[in-house]
């Protein structure tokens, strides 16, 4: 595993943005995960729009089972006591991290598996130590 995708860009792949679906084709399938936290984020959102759909119900269930298809075909990484232990080191450290507990959880499982963030939030997780980043939605210049 050498890669992680951030919710920001699994949303970006799943719209078809053409820099993510190019880079992501790039790799080799053992080398990309998603995390659990980006599962239960956009679970979250897919269900909350079933729960407020009227006429078009059988929409959001279209989108709730696309995005449960979309999850199969890729590694999650889960919030291990390796994780966890990570989340708790970045929560007491002493220069305050300014980012959500969310976010927080996906670096800590990127830092305990050891791999690239890939990301547009550079503002936030550059704040967590030796966490590696990348954004692959901007073109790559020549």
């Amino acid at each position: 595993m050498k890669y992680v995708l951030d919710t920001d860009h699994v949303t970006l792949h799943q719209r078809n943005h053409p820099q993510v679906v190019g880079r992501i084709r790039e790799c080799m399938p053992d080398d990309l995960a998603i995390t659990v936290i980006t599962v239960q984020e956009q679970m979250r959102g897919r269900l909350a729009e079933v729960s407020r759909a009227k006429s078009d119900l059988h929409v959001a269930y279209a989108q709730l089972q696309a995005t449960v298809d979309y999850f199969c075909g890729l590694t999650v990484l889960v919030f291990d006591t390796d994780a966890q232990q990570q989340f708790r080191q970045l929560q007491s450290q002493k220069i305050r991290i300014r980012i959500g507990t969310l976010d927080l959880r996906i670096a800590a499982i990127a830092l305990s598996q050891n791999v690239t963030l890939i990301t547009r939030n550079r503002r936030n997780f550059e704040q967590v130590p030796a966490l590696k980043i990348e954004d692959w939605s901007q073109s790559i210049a020549n």
